[in-house]
């Protein structure tokens, strides 16, 4: 895993200088957050891409009370849900277009939890990203890419449109739909959704003036070492060979053995989920049995989800508000994650027990057996300081840090 660690630290720096240049174009992302925020763009109205990516929720699920259960959250249409909660939409411009690693022998990049925005189409991984949700009938539920450009033509942010891409924009539905996929893009590469403000970025920066904590560098040090936390291995930590700061993932897919989340609502939505509490979500191998090319490595693939960035993994509108994590939502505190990480193979399966409780005496059986990740986590032999530690750790990745000597200068008279 080392290599494939370094093999990420090589190519972010094209990828940085790829998603800032995107961010650069002011114009184009001003109308991208407008797109962003527009509630109007699903039938009926109301959903917008912040819905679901807020950013007091560190650009995810805002709804504190789904993440607490079921954790996917509500389309445009009441009581219609699909079946994943809501990946953070922050740093996933550094994406790259969705590739089969054949030294690797794994699948690197795209966007959605299976991959399946591919960037091969427009060329651009989260403009393909933004243009899925809108057309989704789970989500903002509009019939086809005429009808969402109608309607940003024709509302409040049309002239902008129209003066940034020309008159002609609005003349094709298709045009006028990778356009407005272009311009959300755009936003999402801004330096608002991608703003490595972090107490961490400031110690990369400068580690004397702004030092971690005694306890939060210990968290670092597990964190980066193979043979404790090794989270490196999957999320590296340091910065590229620019100085350009770690977005803390690889692109990869993998299998973490994540039990099902009881809760997910997907499983009461016959129409369309017929195989009701039988559903297993395939993940990336479900979208690679579609594409021929890829299709021969489908099973190898099944289960396998997109690792997240851990940037933002804590932020959190206020103290009491609960965060899911996993594909399926399943865990429910950073705590819960960390802990199934480090003893996930230690204690017996529940469905073995006659008084199961969960991430205490058991850990409920995988939602897909094949392809588990054995060698990287499941029995990494932690105490429970050291778990507190890589918690602390985490908790230095949220954006928005301010350091202690700008909150003394602001309160001086």
């Amino acid at each position: 895993m080392n290599r494939k660690t370094l093999l990420v630290g090589l190519s972010i720096a094209s990828l940085y200088s790829a998603s800032l240049q995107g961010a650069t174009d002011d114009a184009l992302a001003t109308i991208g957050k407008r797109l962003f925020f527009d509630g109007t763009l699903s039938e009926p109205a109301g959903q917008s891409c912040a819905s679901c990516h807020a950013p007091a929720a560190g650009w995810s699920g805002p709804d504190s009370a789904l993440n607490a259960s079921g954790a996917v959250h509500q389309g445009a249409v009441e009581g219609r849900f699909g079946n994943r909660r809501p990946p953070m939409a922050a740093y996933a411009s550094f994406s790259p277009p969705l590739y089969f690693d054949e030294q690797e022998e794994h699948f690197v990049g795209g966007a959605f939890w299976d991959g399946r925005a591919t960037g091969w189409m427009l060329g651009d991984v989260v403009a393909e990203q933004a243009q899925g949700p809108l057309l989704n009938p789970v989500e903002h539920n509009l019939p086809d890419a005429a009808e969402v450009a109608r309607r940003v033509c024709e509302g409040e942010v049309g002239p902008q449109l129209r003066a940034y891409f020309g008159e002609l924009v609005c003349a094709d539905p298709v045009a006028g739909f990778n356009a407005i996929a272009r311009a959300i893009a755009a936003f999402e590469r801004s330096a608002e959704m991608n703003a490595f403000s972090a107490k961490y970025d400031y110690y990369l920066k400068d580690p004397e003036r702004y030092p971690l904590s005694e306890q939060e560098a210990l968290g670092l040090e597990l964190f980066a070492r193979e043979d404790k936390g090794n989270c490196a291995a999957c999320h590296p930590h340091t910065p590229g060979a620019q100085g350009e700061p770690p977005v803390f993932t690889d692109f990869t897919y993998d299998n973490l053995g994540v039990g099902r989340n009881p809760a997910n609502p997907w499983y009461g939505q016959a129409s369309r989920n017929p195989q009701g509490d039988a559903w297993r979500d395939p993940g990336l191998g479900g979208f690679l049995d579609q594409v021929p090319r890829f299709a021969h490595l489908a099973a190898e693939n099944l289960g396998k989800h997109k690792v997240p960035s851990l940037r933002n993994v804590d932020l959190r509108p206020s103290p009491d508000f609960v965060k899911s994590y996993m594909h399926n939502g399943a865990h429910k505190s950073l705590e819960e994650v960390v802990h199934f990480y480090n003893t996930r193979d230690v204690k017996p399966q529940c469905e073995t027990l006659t008084d199961p409780e969960p991430g205490s005496n058991c850990w409920p059986a995988p939602e897909v057996e094949a392809n588990v990740n054995t060698e990287e986590l499941g029995d990494l032999g932690l105490t429970q300081e050291e778990e507190a530690a890589i918690l602390a750790f985490m908790r230095t990745l949220s954006d928005g840090w301010v350091p202690p000597e700008t909150v003394i200068r602001s309160a001086a008279p």
